[in-house]
């Protein structure tokens, strides 16, 4: 089999698409995390989903605002993950307390993944990697709770800087 003219394509999941970018976070998952790590800003949120008080939304730019001193929550658009990562790390370096990120599992194999993650998960020094059990629910847009069937179909870690 050769692999001449292949394109590689991104999964439906991995392109831009409100109705994936804009969910929300199982209420009852974040306000576990919070208890645990105490967000003080959600940085990749809208009205609709934001899950503290302060919140950055796409407007804003979560992107281009500073991060220092904060303790970050971060559930990023997921078809545009490299950058956040890459935020994220700029961030840890410049002063951000904490950083915490929602993300799907199943993306290993990607150049962020490969670049950005995988050359650090083990080595401490202040950023570890936890991948969740089970697969967590997400709020759908234009919801206000969870279906019974609103699970993603692939597991998440959190990329923790703390």
């Amino acid at each position: 089999m050769s692999l001449v003219g292949f394109k590689a394509r991104n999964h439906p999941q991995q392109r831009t698409n409100p109705q994936v970018d804009d969910r929300g976070t199982d209420p009852e998952l974040f306000r576990r995390l919070d208890e645990r790590f105490q967000f003080t800003v959600d940085v990749a949120a809208l009205p609709h989903n934001a899950k503290l008080e302060r919140y950055i939304t796409p407007d804003d730019d979560g992107l281009r605002q500073s991060w220092a001193g904060e303790r970050v929550w971060c559930n990023p658009p997921y078809s545009d993950i490299g950058r956040w990562v890459v935020k994220a790390w700029d961030e840890w370096n410049a002063g951000a307390e904490l950083i915490v990120m929602l993300l799907p599992a199943n993306r290993t194999e990607q150049g962020w993944w490969q670049e950005l993650v995988e050359p650090y998960r083990e080595l401490g020094h202040g950023f570890r990697v936890e991948f969740m059990p089970g697969r967590p629910r997400f709020v759908n847009v234009g919801k206000t709770g969870i279906g019974p069937n609103e699970r993603p179909p692939f597991g998440c870690c959190l990329l923790i800087w703390q």
